[in-house]
């Protein structure tokens, strides 16, 4: 047990970590390879500063803690500082993952799994280059605080994706099947799911036409609302971007309408998926955070740190990408609340507009830009030729308050590899999604 220096706090998080990697382009095997390994972030506040260390010798960790120790001014009314009195405290085993856990699986049964897939893209007479990656971790973390928090919790996950270049003649198009989940078996079966995937891109490479650039009715799938959300809603919603920014709280003021009536986002890292984050790395327990609620800005994430500042609640959104990071705010689990439409209905109700299925990337704070991939343009109420788009843009508070129809279904995502980028802590694993979102006079080019 580690002994606390007295009149500072100070947190501890230890990483178990186990990953296997997976490669293969063209029929090489690239590599394939398993790693166990082990880390510590210690934290040290003094009630002015904090103080940071990051190690992997686990068995050393009181050195490091009393090292920070002598470089801080210790206070004797830390305990009365709005910050540690802001931390929860939590003891127990929260293991979810234990008895189908990703290092129990065979190394071999995990490179047989994606050379399950390979041959419906590798054979396809059109695939001019393939690359195929299967990646899996699993986290075991302790969280132990100077305020009397200890316990543990887990997270994994497991995902493959397969890229294709398809060429046919003077036409070119490249395409992905990507999908993760919490659990290896998961990703068995899905050998429809693959060969659809190839079809409907060759399908589009084939016959896509060009666009008139202008304004549209655009209907995005959860993918590209997900996205969307994430990167014009979801980044501006972390507390870290408004302290000292007086112009941008007021733009952001809590009540202020933002959008649609029909419109609500929420943040939850109790859903299952890539964005499971039962913990965050304060110590805080998931909350389920309505960030926009029938169009009105109902919150926003927080670390301790921000939340204390804002004088508002902790919402469980401090994440480090791993051991050698101190933890900022990031989003875990965003997406759009399911309406009352079918996506018939949507689509019926639309003369001339477009369907934005997959996207290539996505991007934006106060105005945004996504790059589909496979789109269709709606015509007379019915899904018609795919089309080329090279960008839609937008403002985000113009773009929220043009929705004008949801559908039922909500599709919650999560990509094998990617993730969330912000200053340097990259890769960091988020999961999005929501229903299909009819959007009005969007910028389509």
């Amino acid at each position: 047990m580690f002994k606390f220096p007295k009149d500072v706090y100070v947190d501890i998080r230890i990483e178990n970590v186990f990953e296997t990697i997976v490669q293969k382009t063209l029929g090489r095997l690239e590599e394939f390879k398993e790693r166990r390994y082990s880390g510590a972030f210690i934290r040290l506040f003094d009630g002015k500063r904090w103080y940071y260390s990051s190690t992997t010798d686990v068995e050393n960790i009181q050195k490091e803690i009393d090292e920070l120790y002598k470089i801080s001014s210790p206070s004797d009314e830390i305990n009365e500082h709005p910050i540690v009195k802001k931390f929860e405290v939590h003891n127990g085993s929260y293991l979810e993952f234990e008895k189908r856990a990703i290092d129990n699986i065979e190394k071999h049964k995990k490179l047989e799994l994606v050379e399950k897939y390979i041959p419906i893209v590798s054979e396809n007479q059109f695939v001019k280059l393939w690359k195929a990656n299967y990646v899996d971790k699993k986290i075991v973390k302790r969280f132990i605080s100077s305020k009397g928090s200890d316990f543990k919790f887990d997270f994994q996950r497991v995902g493959f994706r397969i890229f294709f270049e398809l060429v046919d003649g003077d036409k070119k198009f490249s395409e992905r099947f990507d999908t993760a989940s919490n659990y290896f078996e998961d990703l068995y079966n899905l050998e429809d799911k693959v060969k659809n995937s190839l079809e409907e891109a060759i399908y589009y490479m084939k016959n896509a036409e060009d666009v008139e650039p202008g304004q549209y009715t655009v209907i995005l799938s959860p993918e590209a609302a997900g996205v969307f959300a994430h990167e014009s809603f979801g980044h501006k919603s972390e507390a870290d971007f408004m302290i000292g920014d007086e112009n941008m709280k007021k733009e952001w003021s809590i009540g202020k309408k933002v959008g649609s009536d029909i419109l609500s986002i929420v943040d939850d890292g109790n859903i299952k998926g890539v964005g499971y984050t039962p913990f965050d790395d304060d110590g805080t327990k998931a909350k389920e955070t309505y960030l926009v609620k029938n169009g009105v800005l109902s919150g926003r994430l927080h670390s301790a740190i921000t939340a204390v500042s804002l004088n508002e609640e902790l919402t469980g959104n401090a994440r480090a990408l791993n051991f050698e990071f101190e933890p900022i705010v990031r989003m875990t689990t965003t997406y759009i609340k399911p309406g009352e439409k079918t996506l018939e209905e949507l689509i019926s109700e639309v003369d001339n507009g477009f369907l934005i299925k997959t996207i290539k990337h996505g991007s934006g704070m106060s105005t945004f830009t996504i790059a589909p991939s496979l789109a269709y343009n709606i015509k007379n109420g019915k899904i018609d030729k795919p089309v080329k788009i090279s960008v839609i843009t937008g403002t985000v508070f113009d773009t929220l308050n043009n929705i004008d129809g949801l559908s039922n279904e909500l599709e919650l995502l999560s990509f094998a590899l990617g993730g969330c980028g912000k200053f340097e802590q990259y890769p960091l694993p988020v999961g999005f999604g929501g229903p299909y979102v009819r959007v009005k006079n969007m910028n389509v080019q």
